[in-house]
């Protein structure tokens, strides 16, 4: 497969790192602290509407910019200010990204900051040629097909020989209807599960890392 691939896009969290270093569960809190504080409501409640919003919208941030024109700049420093020590350095994924032939993206529903603290925690980020992030695609979350198109054309990539990670089944969808074969994360979430078994799911692992020596 390595030879015949001209683009590796990633996703970055729980997807680069195991789901078991809980890094959204820092996230997570945040989250519902800045919801309070904004709508000045208890962390109760907060909580309830960041994931009433997360359901409908596909982030909170959005969901937040959708009923109360919240400046979404602010909010991810805030909820991107967390300890990524817990994220364990992966000098096999280093090793195995090293030997992939193609160029390598993050394409992600968070911040580019973010993600370059979490790639120089992994020590992978000299593999990656770019960086996708929730403001190239204008604050709109995967799976919005329309952002997919944006990602084709920042990087000129053809999808056609390109395949997609991701540990959130159904933001493969897109993907796949551009052409790119599809890698799912398992996951023990219910959000992450949600796609799985459709025909837009063309390979799963819950091993990233031994899957691409497969691939090599």
């Amino acid at each position: 497969m390595n030879d015949k691939i001209s683009a590796w896009v990633f996703d970055l969290d729980n997807t680069l790192y195991p789901a078991s270093a809980n890094v959204f569960a820092q996230v997570d809190v945040k989250m519902r602290e800045y919801v309070a504080q904004f709508l000045k409501i208890d962390q109760d409640e907060a909580h309830r509407i960041q994931k009433s919003y997360f359901r409908e919208y596909g982030t909170t941030m959005r969901g937040m910019m959708t009923h109360y024109n919240m400046d979404p700049a602010p909010f991810l420093d805030y909820v991107h200010n967390i300890d990524v020590d817990m994220v364990p350095p992966s000098p096999a994924l280093s090793d195995v990204l090293g030997e992939l032939s193609g160029k390598k993206y993050i394409f992600t529903n968070a911040s580019t900051g973010h993600a370059e603290r979490i790639l120089a925690r992994l020590g992978i980020a000299q593999h990656f040629d770019g960086i996708f992030d929730i403001v190239d695609a204008g604050y709109k979350p995967k799976p919005n097909p329309e952002i997919y198109d944006l990602f084709v054309e920042k990087f000129q990539i053809d999808p056609q020989t390109s395949i997609m990670v991701e540990d959130i089944a159904r933001n493969l969808e897109p993907a796949a209807a551009l052409g790119m074969q599809c890698l799912w994360i398992k996951t023990d979430t219910k959000w992450g599960k949600d796609g799985v078994g459709e025909p837009y799911v063309h390979y799963e692992t819950d091993d990233l890392v031994t899957w691409l020596q497969g691939a090599v």
